[in-house]
């Protein structure tokens, strides 16, 4: 059976390392754990280059270390 729920990071821009002198990035991103597989949906803000690539990687990162795998980043927008 699939379960959808949805993850909440609200430490994220503390351990990505976010300042108040950068902008804020929210990263719109699907992701899932398996071993009953579980999908998440959520939006995360992230400090740092806006950019695809760079969000991208640092949402992978720390998603990893909560034992997800990031299948895809929907969007990315600049607060």
């Amino acid at each position: 059976m699939k379960q959808i729920t949805r993850i909440t990071v609200p430490a994220l821009v503390l351990v990505l390392g976010a300042t108040g002198a950068q902008a804020a990035c929210f990263v719109e991103y699907k992701a899932k754990r398996d071993n009953p597989l579980e999908l998440f949906h959520d939006t995360v803000e992230v400090g740092g280059d806006c950019s695809t690539e760079d969000a991208t990687a640092r949402v992978r990162e720390h998603l990893a270390r909560e034992g997800l795998t990031l299948l895809k980043v929907l969007s990315v927008r600049k607060d």
